[in-house]
Order: C-alpha cells, then sequence, then structure tokens
C-alpha cells in the first residue's frame, strides 16, 4: 500500500486515514461533540416559530399587530346546544334551562370567563334548533388543553341531565386535549419503534448484533447532536416540534444509510482477502467519498426549503440539513475508527441462522438474473420502464391540493369531529371565523365606530357571512378584533370566495376608507390562502435550486455531463411516481381502504413541494452510490456494460438493506390516523420503493447500456471546472476475483 497511499486524494479518503491512525481521538472528538453540543443546547434552549412568523401575507400583519400591542387571544371554546328533533327550539323552556344549567356549570370550575349567552351574542341558528354558549379559557392559551378537563366533563354532566339535546364542546382547548390523547402516545410510539424496526432490518441484513448497531449507534448520536445545534440555532432561525419529527426521520434515514454504505464496502473488501487496514482505506475512497457526495446533495436539496419564505418550511429544511450534515461527517470520520478499534469482533454476536441467509450468493443471482435480461434487451427495458413510471405517474396531473378540514384530517373516528360538523352545519363558518385586526390611532373615534359598524352591516349584505358579526374593542391597545363567520364553513372553496369579498370588496368600502386604520384580515381560512399563495410562489425558485444545484453536484462528482442529466431525470421520474401514487390513494381513493385513507379526496398543500425536496435529496443515496461504483470499475477497465454489472450486483444488497429500512421507517409514519402523516408516510415509502427497485435495478443500468461510451462525455470547455472525482488505491484496482463476476457481499 506504499505507493497506493500517494494515490489516494479527496476528503473522505483523508478523513477516514486519519481516523483509522488515530481513532481514540476521533472517537473521543466525536463524544466531546455531541455533549457539548446538547449541553450547549439544553442550555440555550429552543426558540420555536411564533405566529407572526409563520407568514408573509395578511397573516402575519395581523399577527404582528397583536403581538406589539402585548394581547394574547385566550382559547375559545363554544358549547353546542342543540334539538335533537325538530320539536323542540331556543325558545323553549328545556331549551332555555340547558342553556343556563351550561353557563353555570362551566363558570364553577373557575377555568374560564367571559362566558355569555347565545340570547345575547344572538348566535342561534336560522330554525333555532341550535345555539352556541361561548366563553375563553383563563390562562397561557398554549397550555390550555391542559387545562380544560374539568369543564368538559362539567358540560358532559350537563348533557346527562337534557336527553332530549345534545350538549357538545368544541374549540381550541378540547381538539388540543383530545388530539394529544387520541394521537400524541400515537405519534411517539411511531418515532420511537423507528429504532428497533431499524435494528432488526440491520441484524438480518448483517446477521452480527456488533455490525448492526453500529449504524444505529451513529445514526442516534447524530440526531441527539443535531437537536442540541437546533436549540443553537433557533435563537436565529426559530424551530418546531414539526421540524424536530422531520429531522428524526431524515437523521435515522440518512445515517443508517451512510454507516452501512460504509460497513458494507470494508466487510466486502475483507471477504476478498484484503487485510484490515487496506479494506479500511478503500472503503474511505470509495464508499466514503459517495457518502460526502450524497450528504452535500441532500443538505443541497435541504437548502432549498429556505427559499419558500414560510417559518415551518425554514425551520424543517434547516434541521434535516444539519442532521445530514451531522450524519455525514461522522459517516467518515468516526465510523472508520471504530470499524478499526472493533476489527473482527465487528462479527460478535452472530447469529447463525441469519448467517446462512446472509451469504451473498442470493442476492447476487437475483439481481443478476435480472440485469441479463436488462441488458440483452435495453430498449425494451427502458421502454417499459419508463412506460410504467409514466402511467404510475400520470394521476399526478390532476392533483388537487388543499389544507385539510379537520374530517379530511381524522375522519369520524372522534366524537369531536361530529360536533366539528353539526356547529358547520347549523352555524357555516362559525367554527372557523374570519378575524379582521383593525388598529387606529383611536378606536374610539367616531369614522372609526363608525366604518366598524358599517363593516359589520356589510359583511352580512355581501353573502361573505350570515352573521353575526361579534366585535370586541381593546380600548387602551387601540385596536378591534372583529369575528366574521364566513359562508361556505368547511367548504374551503366557498369560505375562500367569502374570505375574498371581505378582503376585496367589503374592507375597502368601509375600514379602508378612514385614513391611518390597519385592518388585516386573519383567520384560518385567510392563514390557508396566505399559504397556499406563499407556497405557489416559492414553487419555481425551490424547484430551480435544487435541480440546478444537484447538476452541479453531479457534474463536478463524476466529470460527466451525461452521468449529471440522466441523474436529474430518472429522480423526476421517481418523484413523479410518488406523486401520482399520492393522488391514486388519497385522492381518487383506488386502494385507500388499505391504508385507512377513504374520504380524503385531496393532498395536503404543504406535502408536494416537501416530498420533492426530500426525496431528490434522499434517492441520490442509492443514485450515487450505485454509479460512484460503476464509474470506479469503469476507471479499473473494464467496459461499460461489465462496469454496469459489477456496479448494480455488488450494490445490490447494501442498496435493498437500506432501502427496506427507509421504507419500513416511512411506512410506521404511514399507519398514523393523522392524514397528513400518513400521505407523508406513504409517499415517502412508495418513492424510496421505486426508486430502489425499478430505477436504480433497471432504468438505470438499461440507460446506461444505451448510452455506452456516452456515459462519461464531458466537454472540453468543461475541463477548467473542479475535479472531484477520486483515484482508488491499487489494491482496489487488483482484487483476487475476477472483475467481470460478482463480488460476494454477505447480504
Amino acid at each position: 500500500m506504499g505507493n497506493g497511499d500517494a494515490r489516494v486524494r479527496g476528503l473522505a479518503a483523508r478523513a477516514g486515514g486519519w481516523s483509522a491512525r488515530h481513532r481514540w481521538a476521533a472517537v473521543g472528538i466525536w463524544v466531546l461533540f455531541v455533549v457539548l453540543a446538547t449541553g450547549l443546547g439544553s442550555a440555550a434552549g429552543r426558540v420555536d416559530v411564533e405566529d407572526s412568523e409563520q407568514l408573509k401575507g395578511e397573516t402575519s400583519t395581523a399577527a404582528g399587530i397583536i403581538e406589539e400591542a402585548g394581547i394574547e387571544e385566550p382559547a375559545s371554546e363554544t358549547v353546542l346546544v342543540q334539538a335533537k328533533d325538530d320539536g323542540l327550539t331556543s325558545t323553549d323552556a328545556d331549551f332555555r334551562s340547558a342553556v343556563s344549567a351550561v353557563m353555570t356549570a362551566v363558570e364553577r370550575t373557575g377555568e374560564v370567563t367571559d362566558v355569555t349567552s347565545p340570547y345575547d351574542s344572538g348566535t342561534v341558528s336560522e330554525d333555532g334548533r341550535s345555539a352556541l354558549v361561548q366563553f375563553d379559557v383563563r390562562g397561557d392559551p398554549r397550555t390550555a388543553g391542559e387545562r380544560i378537563e374539568p369543564v368538559l366533563e362539567a358540560v358532559a354532566d350537563v348533557q346527562k341531565e337534557h336527553g332530549s339535546l345534545r350538549i357538545e364542546e368544541i374549540g381550541g382547548a378540547s381538539m388540543m386535549k383530545t388530539f394529544d390523547d387520541a394521537f400524541g402516545d400515537d405519534f411517539k410510539k411511531a418515532e420511537y419503534s423507528a429504532v428497533p424496526v431499524a435494528l432488526g432490518i440491520l441484524l438480518i441484513a448483517f446477521g452480527a448484533l456488533v455490525a448492526a448497531l453500529l449504524p444505529v449507534a451513529l445514526a442516534i448520536t447524530a440526531i441527539v447532536a443535531t437537536m442540541g445545534l437546533m436549540g443553537l440555532v433557533s435563537h436565529l432561525q426559530p424551530m418546531s416540534d414539526t421540524a424536530n419529527s422531520v429531522m428524526l426521520l431524515v437523521g435515522l434515514a440518512v445515517g443508517v444509510d451512510y454507516c452501512l454504505f460504509y460497513l458494507r464496502r470494508e466487510r466486502e473488501e475483507r471477504a476478498a482477502g484484503r487485510d484490515a487496514r487496506t479494506a479500511l482505506r478503500i472503503a474511505a475512497a470509495t464508499s466514503g467519498r459517495a457518502i460526502v457526495v450524497s450528504g452535500v446533495t441532500v443538505c443541497v436539496a435541504m437548502a432549498g426549503m429556505l427559499f419558500t419564505g414560510i417559518a415551518e418550511f425554514e425551520a424543517m429544511g434547516l434541521a434535516s440539513l444539519m442532521v445530514v450534515a451531522v450524519a455525514m461527517v461522522g459517516s467518515v470520520t468516526v465510523l472508520p475508527a471504530l470499524l478499526s478499534l472493533l476489527g473482527e469482533r465487528v462479527e460478535k454476536g452472530r447469529v447463525p441462522f441469519l448467517r446462512r441467509r446472509t451469504g451473498g450468493r442470493n442476492d447476487s443471482r437475483f439481481w443478476s438474473a435480472v440485469l441479463k435480461r436488462v441488458l440483452a434487451r435495453p430498449v425494451l427495458s427502458v421502454a417499459v420502464a419508463t412506460g410504467a413510471l409514466l402511467a404510475v405517474a400520470a394521476p399526478a396531473l390532476g392533483m388537487k391540493t388543499e389544507n385539510l378540514t379537520l374530517d379530511q384530517e381524522f375522519g369520524d373516528s372522534l366524537p369531536i369531529v361530529q360536533t366539528y360538523n353539526r356547529v358547520n352545519e347549523a352555524f357555516p363558518g362559525g367554527s372557523e371565523p374570519a378575524e379582521v385586526v383593525v388598529k387606529a390611532d383611536d378606536i374610539n373615534a367616531p369614522e372609526v365606530k363608525a366604518a366598524l359598524a358599517d363593516f359589520r352591516e356589510q359583511a352580512v349584505g355581501s353573502g361573505a357571512s350570515r352573521g353575526p358579526v361579534e366585535i370586541k374593542l381593546h380600548d387602551q391597545q387601540n385596536l378591534a378584533f372583529v369575528y366574521v363567520p364566513l359562508v361556505g364553513g368547511s367548504d374551503q372553496d366557498a369560505a375562500g370566495a367569502s374570505l375574498e369579498k371581505l378582503r376585496d370588496e367589503v374592507r375597502p368600502a368601509t375600514l379602508g376608507k378612514i385614513d391611518g386604520v390597519e385592518a388585516p384580515i386573519t383567520g384560518q381560512v385567510a392563514g390557508n390562502k396566505d399559504f397556499n399563495d406563499q407556497l405557489v410562489g416559492s414553487v419555481v425558485p425551490v424547484f430551480a435550486f435544487v435541480v440546478v444545484f444537484a447538476f452541479l453536484l453531479m457534474l463536478l462528482s463524476f466529470r460527466s455531463l451525461t452521468v449529471a442529466v440522466t441523474s436529474i431525470v430518472l429522480n423526476l421520474l421517481s418523484v413523479g411516481a410518488a406523486y401520482g401514487i399520492l393522488v391514486a390513494v388519497f385522492q381518487h381513493g383506488w386502494g385507500a381502504s388499505l391504508v385507512g385513507a377513504e374520504g380524503v379526496g385531496a393532498i395536503i398543500t404543504w406535502l408536494p413541494l416537501f416530498l420533492f425536496v426530500i426525496l431528490f435529496g434522499l434517492s441520490m443515496d442509492y443514485h450515487v452510490f450505485v454509479v460512484s461504483r460503476i464509474r470506479e470499475a469503469r476507471t479499473r477497465g473494464l467496459e461499460t456494460r461489465d462496469a454496469i454489472r459489477h456496479g448494480v450486483v455488488t450494490t445490490a444488497g447494501v442498496v435493498t438493506s437500506a432501502a427496506v429500512i427507509m421504507v419500513a421507517v416511512f411506512a410506521i409514519f404511514g399507519t398514523l390516523s393523522m392524514q397528513s402523516m400518513k400521505q407523508m408516510g406513504v409517499g415517502l415509502a412508495a418513492a424510496v420503493l421505486i426508486d430502489a427497485t425499478v430505477i436504480r435495478g433497471v432504468l438505470l443500468p438499461a440507460v446506461m447500456a444505451l448510452l455506452g461510451e456516452r456515459n462519461w462525455y464531458f466537454p472540453k470547455w468543461l475541463h477548467r471546472l473542479p475535479d472531484l472525482t477520486h483515484d482508488e488505491a491499487p489494491a482496489a484496482a487488483t482484487p483476487r476475483t475476477r472483475d467481470d463476476e460478482p463480488e460476494k457481499v454477505p447480504v
């Protein structure tokens, strides 16, 4: 290896070599980094995204006015009192008695304030069969769900005494509690079960406990360190619980994958008869470099979320970027050190039964058989694979995106969803009213009061609302909150049209005529519209950024214009197929019963862009790993077709294992009851499965076989670009097995 050392170049090779020589130092530095990041992050605390930072439209303006005024809007609750048949109305004594009993019961809990009778506020339905008792929950609205239990019990007691009426509570606090009780543990169990699932699959893949534990340990330490870094970074870019969950998913997936790539190559070289040091150096120069290229590409893809201008997306993108970077650094530094320390002990804890199943020939035979047919008829293979993927992607052309309503998100499995539907049916828009935040120099000035009254009148007169329109004054802050139930209720399109009337017609004709008055309109429907508008506006810059930078990275890493172009096209096909599956299942309902997604009818708004960024990054894992192995074989002198066969067959085991882990982890989230999480899990799992089989096992080798030597086309005018390729050590060029035979990978 003396001569070989001089030829090995590249960051990954140098990092791996240094770590192997200074193994205790490398391990110590990694442990110190994880401990320091965790400690400093805990000490700094995490700053979460505020409402005013979420969006840049009117919703953000309204939130900023409220925060600047120091007003903390309480969590509002509503009790629906509704006759079960047509014989009872709000004017009857029994109905009035029930309303009085509800008001008395909730007041006695001491947890509420501003209890309002429907007879005073006018919240009685047109048919007189329904009425709303409204009140606010005392204390911090963010923790109101923890204090609402006594109120819910009080309302339930009143219901027991009035059998002819339906008495049900709904609101921010009660929904918060219901969802936490129903899905909080479910979501946590999914996160926690991801680790043992990954460990079990690795145990099957390696057949040895120590080897299986290494990837999981690396992923967990990378996740722990990133959690600490999120605390520090959150003071510059606020984070969120959603960003934390996405970080865990991505961190576990790439952390295990990167370690798997490295460890399997090291074991493969040792199985070929090379000594431990040589095997480790080859793994560092080859798989280590593939990890760096893949990691940087994934980081670039995740950075695309920073161009959305949406705080939640920016938090998710930054958190994912950090965990990928940490996992990548750990894979090329501490992992070689651990492998050097463990030596043969990496095989400890071997299970004989698993060893027999992972001897290496099964996968090689299978993929050899597939490739024999693919390479024999590459034109047919490309036509069939591309046609199949385009057919799967076709439903995506009719994709309908919207923010899912409560009944779409959770179905009818929860009683509170039925209450939500009843309130919206009796009081369209009453459960999610538009909120106009009116700021004036003097909120009590005659012209301002007249404009407020005029706004209330025209909101109903224009058809945007059926009322009642409620106005709450905050004299000290010179603010007024105007609550407008929107016609359309839970129908997003109809409610959106009502919102447009308020913003474009009613407001300019009333409040807009008064100098110095600001009146941004917020609320659930307004927030959804502002979010959608901003998201649509960010699609092109995010798409362009991710595609262009991924193309440049592939171009520099492989010194091939053809490889860079085919990489982008194949990844786009994979993403398109994932979109098609999502639309088919969740929008059209094809096979929806298999995943518990009946009646959703749409894709949640944020998912397509999120999936594009995540999938485009993660799919590079397999692509870079397979193409690196093909290029490595081609550099060693094999013909392109033989290099393709060698590269695909020798990486088949590791790509299969990595894909199975990713699919299993993502599929866990596809079992959750929340449709948004289910859609994310199914979309990610389907895309990874397609990517690791059809794309990498059929389409990639077929396309490369058709292109032949044109795979390595690199125009002379591009030769001035930096060379990020690598040279393998001589030991890698003279293996004991024939180059044209599949090497035995213990899979």
